[in-house]
């Protein structure tokens, strides 16, 4: 044997690594570092434009703002009680309206629906997500109004008993009171809901379709149902899109105005009855009032935005918390 195969082999030379980015990563996480701080400095911006806007108001009425239910300020009498419950009343029914529906389609969409027809279904929600406020709110008022009012008395006969379902009208009148039923929160919240549901149910839709094909086949094989590969295996790891289409749904539902303004008749006074004419939202008062506010009156209109904007801010940040502490995955089992 030579010599040569008798020593040992040479070990290769250690490879040297970079320690900095490559041109095109820096200038990526450059842009993404900058796009982020400009949107935190965006919405930090106005959020200190509407304290500053609303600070006189504050000052003036201090708590009495969030407790008084009026909105007169030719009478001295300025609060955002009651449009604040209006707010919360109509975003509710619509969330309680827009969740099932979204859910269902979007499960339909992933796990049902033909091929041929899954395009023109998605087509056909994304382009509900496009229609103008104004069209949904005509929608509302010439079409869906004089049908809902049917409804909601049916829902007074027969649930009236629920106080909120309770309306102050005469169930035996000779002529049936359609005015009374008209312009509710209860309207105005399907309306609403139409217009969320697209929202959250595109958001469901992507994560749904993101479920591992290997867990399915799974379950598929130990004997599962499709429906129960949907309970056991889609519904869990979607469970992060699923809060947080509804979360952004609600954002949406906080803040509509066009809408809401065509609906329902200005009530500024907590109405516990949602079947029943009169509520006001925080968005649709704006709208209302913009045109004409001057000076303290304007500071009034800050202040009611500042709260919605507030509102707004806390709904999306415990959104993110819970889907970050239930990311799409993390629950799923066979």
């Amino acid at each position: 044997m030579s010599e040569s195969a008798l020593e040992p082999a040479t070990e290769p030379a250690p490879r040297k690594l970079r320690s900095s980015l490559a041109p095109s990563d820096l200038i990526f996480r450059l842009v993404a570092r900058g796009g982020g701080g400009l949107v935190l400095l965006i919405t930090g911006g106005i959020g200190i434009f509407l304290a500053y806007q609303a600070k006189p108001t504050l000052q003036t009425y201090g708590w009495k703002f969030f407790t008084e239910q009026s909105w007169q300020p030719e009478a001295n009498q300025i609060g955002v009680a009651a449009i604040l419950f209006g707010t919360v009343v109509v975003a509710t029914i619509a969330i309680a309206i827009s969740f099932p529906l979204a859910v269902a389609t979007a499960l339909y969409i992933t796990e049902w629906a033909p091929r041929g027809l899954k395009k023109s279904l998605v087509a056909v929600v994304d382009l509900m997500v496009a229609v103008p406020s104004i069209v949904y709110g005509l929608w509302g008022f010439f079409l869906l109004q004089p049908r809902v009012i049917h409804l909601s008395r049916w829902i007074t006969d027969f649930f009236g008993w629920i106080p909120i379902f309770k309306v102050d009208t005469d169930p035996d009148a000779a002529v049936f009171d359609g005015a009374t039923y008209a312009s509710s929160a209860f309207i105005a919240g399907i309306v609403v809901a139409m217009m969320v549901m697209p929202i959250a149910c595109a958001v469901m839709r992507e994560v749904f379709d993101q479920t591992p094909a290997g867990e399915r086949e799974a379950a598929l094989a130990l004997g599962s149902t499709s429906w129960g590969v949907v309970r056991a295996v889609v519904l869990p790891f979607g469970r992060g899109g699923i809060i947080g289409g509804t979360m952004l749904g609600l954002g949406r539902a906080l803040g509509e105005t066009i809408a809401v303004v065509m609906i329902v008749s200005p009530l500024f006074e907590i109405n516990w009855h949602v079947l029943q004419s009169g509520s006001i939202t925080i968005s649709s008062m704006i709208a209302l009032r913009y045109g004409e506010a001057q000076g303290s009156q304007l500071n009034a209109l800050m202040a009611a935005g500042l709260v919605l904007f507030v509102i707004t801010l806390i709904v999306n940040l415990i959104a993110g918390f819970v889907v970050a502490r239930s990311r799409s995955g993390a629950g799923t089992e066979i």
